[in-house]
């Protein structure tokens, strides 16, 4: 009986060997045929027993030695969106379902990379664009090699297939939005990279028009010129974006009396990179404009709205005097502004507060006169221009729906010359026992109906309002200049050589100094 058992075993483990003796007979293939995947590919495993029909075979999947999945039919594993950790040794077995016994395949592995990382850059390096600049958007693929890449693109227009890694557009509002891009290898059109980041794009076009373009803002600080200051101008590109080189101008009254032209400021010939200019040594009212280019062929934005820079001195060749003498009103209130110079034409600029630049034409004119109705409460500055070129002074003159005004004048007092302020009421009268004062400080609180200051200093200048009976006057600056007498002809002087008197040397010597101050630019 024990003989007997130990045949039957040795017959069954013969049995057992024969079988497993074919134990790599399991074929395992892959679909596409290759071992080396990029991150979001799919690949597809294959089992075949190679005996039989596959559906007597329970198949099963192993990574690394560890079960991964089993099926029953069809004997086939796909991956979708590998990624990094899909990478390893895989291998497949079948366990016929009557014969227990097993078949195994040799072991594949699988490598997974992000070797071709892709990415899209802009050239030039601009997201904000204006319609009409171009730009060219490319697919950067990272460690491509020697291999040939086909393109699909994401815009925001449609999703295409194209040969070319690179396109450059002229953008309009329609190319606002997300570009993305993959490539695949020509030779294994399974083989793709992931898509890339999207790199957004932003076209201004405030009108939905082409012919939109990018505002440029000009200001100029400060706005109000002591003599020989230095005056800083700043340009900036709105929407706020990169690249732009800054070309600076002055305006030049034209012929027509209507508009100005534009010349270049010394140094601005091919543009700075730097959105600031510095203008040293201004002395008298002038305009300027500012633009900026960038980009081949050059995009040139559009030319700024006027900034003004206010001089309250007198040019020899021009002056605007105002009647009444100052620079408060009343709303209703009839001002005259007449302009006087070296030139007989003239037109008198307004420029108000939070306005637009414009001619006295608007209101009535005579010749080189203006005069203007105070219907509305608010500020602005009034100059002179002649179709040569001239700036006169300016002058502020604001309008006040109020009952009480200050009387100051609208020009510059000359140090020690004399001035006086006065209140006046809506009535027309000019009101007595008044308060004044300067820089909010108390000067003046007794009956008298003036303020009368015999020898003006620099210390004078600064604000001034006054009080009345419960109402207060708005205030208004008041600047006072340098005094320097006329300079004398030399010309007489130098005839004389070297005879000239040692007395008379030291008599012009303040003089001079004077002078040379003048032309420094300081203020006396």
């Amino acid at each position: 009986m024990g003989h007997t058992f130990l045949c039957e075993l040795q017959f069954l483990l013969l049995i057992r060997l024969f079988w497993c003796g074919h134990a790599e007979d399991a074929v395992l293939t892959l679909e596409p045929n290759r071992t080396r995947f990029v991150t979001g590919e799919s690949v597809t495993f294959t089992c075949d027993m190679k005996e039989g029909e596959n559906t007597d075979w329970e198949i099963r999947f192993t990574k690394d030695g560890q079960d991964f999945l089993r099926y029953d039919s069809p004997p086939t594993l796909k991956i979708r969106d590998l990624y990094t950790g899909d990478s390893g040794g895989y291998q497949c077995s079948g366990h016929h379902k009557r014969r227990y016994h097993t078949k195994n395949s040799e072991t594949i592995y699988l490598t997974v990379s992000v070797l071709n990382k892709v990415v899209v850059t802009l050239h030039p390096n601009w997201t904000q664009l204006f319609s009409g600049e171009k730009i060219t958007v490319r697919c950067e693929i990272e460690d491509r090699g020697d291999t040939e890449w086909e393109y699909e693109w994401k815009t925001p227009k449609s999703i295409k297939a194209s040969d070319q890694h690179e396109h450059t557009i002229t953008v309009g509002s329609s190319d606002s939005g997300g570009y993305s891009c993959k490539g695949r290898m020509k030779r294994e059109q399974q083989s793709s990279t992931v898509w890339s980041d999207a790199v957004t794009l932003r076209v201004s076009d405030k009108l939905l028009s082409p012919s939109a373009k990018a505002q440029c803002v000009l200001t100029a600080s400060p706005s109000w010129l002591s003599p020989g200051a230095s005056v800083a101008l700043s340009c900036e590109v709105e929407p706020p974006s990169a690249g732009w080189r800054f070309y600076w101008y002055q305006t030049v009254p034209d012929g027509s009396h209507s508009s100005y032209r534009y010349e270049l400021l010394p140094g601005s010939e091919h543009g700075t990179e730097q959105g600031s200019y510095m203008l040293d040594g201004h002395t008298h009212t002038a305009g300027y404009v500012c633009r900026a280019a960038r980009g081949e062929p050059v995009y040139y934005t559009d030319y700024s709205k006027a900034a003004f820079v206010w001089s309250g001195d007198v040019d020899p060749s021009a002056s605007l005097t105002v009647s009444p003498d100052t620079v408060q009103h009343f709303t209703r209130d009839s001002v005259s502004l007449s302009c006087e110079g070296n030139s007989t034409e003239w037109r008198v600029r307004r420029f108000p507060e939070g306005g637009f630049l414009s001619s006295c034409s608007h209101w009535t004119t005579s010749g080189s006169r203006c005069g203007i109705y105070t219907s509305q409460s608010g500020s602005a500055v009034f100059w002179c221009e002649s179709g040569s070129g001239h700036f006169s002074n300016s002058v502020n003159i604001t309008v006040h729906d109020a009952g009480l005004i200050l009387m100051s004048p609208v020009r510059p007092v000359t140090e020690g010359l004399s001035v006086s302020l006065s209140c006046k009421l809506k009535t027309g009268q000019k009101a007595s026992s008044v308060f004044f004062y300067h820089n909010e400080q108390l000067i003046q609180n007794d009956s008298r109906v003036e303020l009368n200051i015999s020898a003006v200093s620099k210390s004078h200048e600064g604000f001034y309002k006054c009080w009345y009976q419960g109402t207060e006057s708005p205030q208004s600056w008041m600047a006072v200049n340098g005094f320097c007498p006329e300079a004398p002809s030399f010309s007489a002087s130098f005839t004389v050589g070297l005879v000239v008197r040692l007395s008379v040397i030291v008599f012009l010597q303040p003089l001079l100094w004077c002078v040379w101050r003048k032309i420094k630019g300081e203020t006396l």
